[in-house]
C-alpha cells in the first residue's frame, strides 16, 4: 500500500492470490444494491449461505459489466452443514445458486467448537481448494487456539480469518497471531453498526480530516492492514466509505485510537456459544427485539 492507497489496493494471501483490502458485506442485501456497488469500484463482494443471498450476489456478478475474474466473491459454510460431506454438498449448493465455476473464498462461518467438526470441515475446504474450484480458503470469527488445532492436524494454514474488529472493539489476540503466520485479517461490522460517531476522538478526527467517523475507522483499519467489508443498503453512505484515500493518519493518531479498544465491545455472537441451529436472520431478530425491551 501507498500512503493514501486506492480502492483497488490489494492483499497477498499466503498462496499469492491478490485480494481486494476493501469490500462489501452484503447481510440481506438483494442485486440491485450489490450492482451499484460494484459499479463504483467495489470488486470484493462477501455473502454466505446463511445470508439466503447468494442468487442476488449472483445475480449482481452476471448484471454489473464488470468481467467475472476482476471481482472477488467470498461465501461461507454454515454451522449445520459442517462435516466434510456436508460441507462438499453445501459448496456445491452455494456454487449453484451463485451460478458461479469458481469462488474466490470459502470460509467456515462459525467454529462451533461444541460440535468439534471444524477439522473435518476444514479438509473439505481443503479438497475444494484443491481441486480448483475455490481460489482460497479461510476462517470466520475464529480465534487463535482453533486455528492452531487446524495447524497441527491439517496441511493447509487458513489464507484468511473473517472477525468482528472496530475501532471500539479491536482483537490484538488475534490480529498478532493472523500477523505472525501470513493470515489477512478481514472485519465484519467495521463501522461497530454505525456507534462510531459517539466516539469524541473520532468526531474530532474527521473534522480535522473533513471526513466522517466512519471514514475515519474505515482509514484506521486501511493503515492497519485490515480488509473491511463494511455493509449499508444507503447507496450515499456506501459512496462515502469509499472516500479514505486521500488522507493519512498520524502515527499518534493511530495510537490515540488503540485506547479506544474495549475488551468487553463485541456487538456480534460469540464463537464460543454461537452453534445454535437458528439462521442469522432470526439471531439478529431476536436481538432486535431485546434491545426495544
Amino acid at each position: 500500500m501507498g500512503q493514501y492507497g486506492s480502492l483497488q489496493d490489494t492483499a497477498t494471501l499466503h498462496n499469492g492470490v491478490k485480494m481486494p483490502y476493501f469490500g462489501y458485506g452484503t447481510v440481506f442485501m438483494e442485486e440491485p444494491i450489490i450492482t451499484w456497488a460494484i459499479r463504483q469500484g467495489i470488486r470484493s463482494i462477501d455473502t454466505a449461505a446463511d445470508y439466503e443471498n447468494e442468487e442476488e450476489v449472483g445475480k449482481a456478478v452476471k448484471s454489473c459489466g464488470v468481467p467475472r475474474e476482476e471481482l472477488f466473491i467470498t461465501s461461507k459454510v454454515w454451522n449445520r452443514e459442517q462435516g466434510y460431506e456436508k460441507t462438499l454438498r453445501a459448496f456445491e449448493a452455494s456454487r449453484k445458486k451463485l451460478g458461479l465455476e469458481y469462488l474466490d473464498l470459502y470460509l467456515i462461518h462459525w467454529p462451533c467448537p461444541d460440535y468439534d467438526l471444524y477439522v473435518d470441515t476444514w479438509r473439505a475446504l481443503e479438497t475444494l481448494y484443491r481441486d480448483g474450484v475455490v481460489r482460497a480458503i479461510g476462517v470466520s470469527n475464529f480465534f487463535p487456539e482453533w486455528i492452531e488445532r487446524i495447524r497441527e492436524e491439517v496441511s493447509i494454514l487458513p489464507m484468511v480469518n473473517q472477525v468482528e474488529y472496530n475501532p471500539f472493539y479491536q482483537q490484538w489476540e488475534i490480529r498478532d497471531y493472523c500477523r505472525a503466520h501470513g493470515i489477512l485479517l478481514e472485519a465484519y461490522s467495521p463501522m461497530a453498526q454505525g456507534t462510531l460517531a459517539r466516539s469524541t476522538l473520532l468526531s474530532a478526527l474527521a473534522e480535522k480530516y473533513g471526513k466522517n467517523a466512519n471514514q475515519i475507522a474505515a482509514r484506521f483499519l486501511y493503515q492497519e492492514g485490515i480488509a473491511i467489508i463494511p455493509r449499508s443498503s444507503r447507496p450515499e453512505r456506501i459512496a462515502s466509505n469509499l472516500e479514505i484515500f486521500d488522507f493519512f493518519l498520524l502515527p499518534e493518531e493511530v495510537e490515540a485510537i488503540y485506547r479506544l479498544n474495549n475488551p468487553c465491545g463485541r456487538r456480534g455472537m460469540d464463537p464460543y456459544t454461537f452453534h445454535e441451529l437458528k439462521s442469522l436472520r432470526e439471531q439478529i431478530a431476536e436481538r432486535e427485539a431485546k434491545a426495544k425491551g
